[in-house]
């Protein structure tokens, strides 16, 4: 049986408003989160991803008031991230609504957590969050954290594997170089990731056509693609997406 591929739309938050930029940088304002959830969901989102953009690098933990508005919206799998740095903090993002949290800097600096999170609430819940840019010298990508202000010097694809032999058990990956350009996911970024893991993989940064979506799915091999100012701004609709899609050759749940 084929597994049906997700389409994911992505709030990236801000002082409590959905912002969005390109290349993690010139945000602007796209909305309220709740509000924005409650369309994408009724629209024919299949989840719903919130990242709490700045959490980490305010030093701050997520916004919880936020997660449980926009949780009381919608009933498609809910994602939480940003500012997650403990048990305690998960346990905090579930009581509020999640149905996963994602985690992207604190994993980094401290790996036992994505297994502790994992032993407690299961590795379906745990979405270990990879922010990829090409290094300099064009061969491979390195991993970025604080929001892809600081590099890591960790390769992307092994840290991935590192992370699923923790526990993980879905890898968020986002190419630095295509956000919120709409030029087209990094298919290589993306594939190499995808084989190197056996955990489902979600394409993020560069969605834009259903060309773009086409490719990352048969050439990238992603599970799952996410994208944001495409649904924010109303330049695509899900339901028109997936129809594409489907005609294309990828299986995916259309609205009843």
């Amino acid at each position: 049986m084929t597994l049906t591929k997700r389409m994911i739309a992505c709030l990236d938050v801000h002082g409590g408003r959905v912002v969005k930029g390109v290349q993690f940088l010139h945000l602007k304002d796209a909305g309220d989160p709740a509000e924005l959830a409650a369309a994408h969901s009724q629209a024919g989102a299949d989840e719903i991803v919130l990242l709490d953009i700045s959490a980490t690098h305010e030093n701050r933990s997520t916004l919880l008031e936020t997660v449980r508005k926009t949780a009381g919206r919608i009933f498609i799998p809910f994602t939480v991230g940003g500012g997650i740095r403990s048990l305690d903090e998960a346990a905090d993002v579930f009581d509020a609504g999640a149905d996963k949290i994602s985690i992207n800097s604190a994993a980094l600096a401290d790996p036992t957590l994505i297994t502790r999170i994992a032993q407690r609430y299961g590795s379906q819940a745990v979405v270990v969050a990879i922010d990829a840019k090409r290094r300099t010298n064009g061969y491979g990508f390195q991993a970025w954290v604080s929001g892809g202000r600081r590099p890591t010097g960790q390769d992307a694809t092994e840290w991935a594997q590192e992370a699923e032999k923790r526990g993980a058990g879905e890898i968020l990956l986002t190419s630095m170089d295509r956000d919120g350009t709409g030029a087209g996911f990094d298919c290589e970024l993306t594939r190499a990731v995808a084989q190197a893991v056996r955990i489902p993989v979600i394409a993020s940064g560069g969605g834009g056509s259903t060309q773009t979506f086409v490719e990352v799915f048969l050439q990238g091999q992603a599970d799952a693609a996410l994208a944001a100012s495409i649904f924010h701004f109303g330049w695509q609709r899900f339901t028109d997406l997936k129809q594409e899609l489907q005609v294309a050759g990828i299986p995916v749940r259309l609205p009843c």
